[in-house]
């Protein structure tokens, strides 16, 4: 397989307050463990600045107003309890925005099999009208929209595997039958959204995993519930929002996934992505905050995304 990574050094501009989980070593960690020999066959680039504007096929026209208005001239701006906006965030989301959408290009036009996109501030907590979770744009949902407004793609499918169920983007498609969202998440935990009976119009699919269960019990809700949905809503694009937060060292929720059950997933959604849409895959970084198990996460992903799927669904 042929695997695009994009990342991008501005990333570090977004600022949050000291301590903040969500902080610019996590990109540092990622490329890091990317640069191991290991990875040397990976295409890279560096992210391009997107327009902004196209954050309006998911959100209302006054949003990123709302965002440019609480961005201060210096320092660090308080959006919620823990979303926090700087004087440069804006321009690293654009970064982030540019790159994920330079990586869908690149996969829907054939220079690369699938994409992973190292890129902060995450964005499957923001929703239509509302910032949060450490989240600006919605940027996963930004590029479903443009794989159908730019390419014509009938049906595409995001599964979302970080800790915290993405309520954003369900918020965002949850009436729209032409997008699959599916997520994995901790229940209980924050945005406390993603109950199993939250099905919108037949396109979400949510399975809520308990504390303290680990990569087999994961394995068996892929096996079980996501996968046979997925293939059954047959996409023309798989997207992935990839939070490596559910990996036992991270220290806002309780899951026990270990880094080799990324691997394990990741080869799991290829296989669907073989048979349904001819291998491709973009993948966005969403969430993980312990930056030895968010590296260990993201190599296991990425060299399966590098290598091809192994096993078949039914193992």
């Amino acid at each position: 397989m042929t695997t695009l990574l994009i990342s991008q050094q501005n990333y570090a501009d977004h600022a949050t307050p000291h301590g903040h989980p969500e902080r610019a070593d996590r990109i540092a960690a990622v490329l890091e463990a990317l640069s191991r020999p290991r990875f040397d066959r990976l295409l890279r680039r560096d992210a391009i600045s997107g327009d902004l504007t196209l954050a309006e096929l998911v959100h209302g026209p006054g949003y990123l107003g709302q965002l440019r208005d609480a961005r201060p001239a210096e320092g660090i701006g308080q959006l919620d309890a823990d979303t926090f906006v700087s004087a440069n965030s804006m321009a690293a989301a654009a970064t982030g925005l540019g790159g994920a959408l330079d990586a869908l290009d690149a996969v829907l036009l054939g220079a690369a099999d699938n994409a992973f996109c190292a890129i902060r501030p995450p964005g499957h907590h923001a929703e239509a009208a509302t910032p949060m979770g450490f989240c600006l744009i919605n940027t996963v949902a930004i590029v479903a929209r443009e794989a159908q407004r730019k390419y014509g793609a009938e049906r595409v499918a995001i599964i979302d595997f970080d800790v915290h169920h993405g309520n954003g983007t369900q918020d965002i498609f949850q009436a729209d039958p032409s997008v699959f969202y599916a997520s994995t998440h901790q229940m209980p935990l924050y945005p406390g959204t993603g109950k199993a009976s939250e099905t919108g119009v037949g396109n979400i699919n949510n399975t809520p995993l308990d504390p303290n269960s680990d990569g087999q019990s994961m394995r068996e809700a892929y096996l079980t519930r996501v996968l046979p949905a997925l293939v059954d809503f047959s996409p023309d694009l798989i997207l992935i929002s990839a939070g490596f937060d559910a990996h036992e060292r991270d220290p806002l929720a309780q899951l026990r996934w270990q880094s080799s059950d990324y691997g394990w997933l990741t080869g799991k959604l290829m296989d669907v992505a073989d048979r349904c849409c001819g291998n491709r895959i973009v993948s966005l970084l969403e969430g993980g905050y312990d930056l030895k198990g968010l590296a260990g996460g993201v190599s296991h992903h990425v060299a399966m995304l590098m290598d091809g799927a192994i096993g078949r669904l039914d193992e």
